[in-house]
């Protein structure tokens, strides 16, 4: 294989294990809530254009996602300091202990598939998921999009 199929081998691994977990779960809760919940726990408080193309939603979604999240007290809007007509969104308590909760309901979920993995094959587990985070974290909040980042993958 050459590292572009290894590459590309990988997104889709990632695409389908993310979609199972999410099927397993049986949670109507919409994806781009965790999604959202996950940038502003990971890169603080974000103004509504750039949690849209974070999240890969339209501003006009967004919005109407943040509205949603407020009402549920999982984000609240906070003026921007230095600039009185801009607003971002914060995360709450309420929103961070909600994602923490979804994902141990994913690890939950998820859990069975995995057993019978011997101590080697975890391992690779943990290394391929300190790699993935090392080489992909710096790039969420990155100024362009990418073609991958543009796609369907969730």
């Amino acid at each position: 294989m050459s590292r572009a199929e290894d590459v590309e081998a990988l997104i889709i691994a990632a695409h389908r294990l993310t979609r199972v977990a999410a099927l397993e779960t049986n949670s109507q809760t919409p994806a781009a809530q965790w999604r959202t919940l996950a940038i502003l726990r990971d890169n603080g408080p974000q103004r509504i254009g750039e949690l849209a193309r974070l999240s890969r939603v339209t501003q006009p979604g967004m919005t109407r996602l943040i509205g949603t999240m407020t009402e549920l007290g999982l984000v609240e809007r906070r003026d921007e300091p230095g600039d009185s007509r801009a607003v971002q969104i914060v995360a709450t308590e309420r929103g961070v202990a909600a994602y923490a909760q979804w994902r141990a309901h994913l690890v939950d979920a998820m859990l069975p598939r995995f057993e019978g993995l011997s101590a080697e094959e975890w391992a690779v587990i943990r290394q391929a998921a300190a790699l993935l985070n090392d080489r992909i974290a710096p790039a969420t909040a990155a100024p362009a999009t990418s073609d991958i980042e543009n796609g369907e993958t969730e």
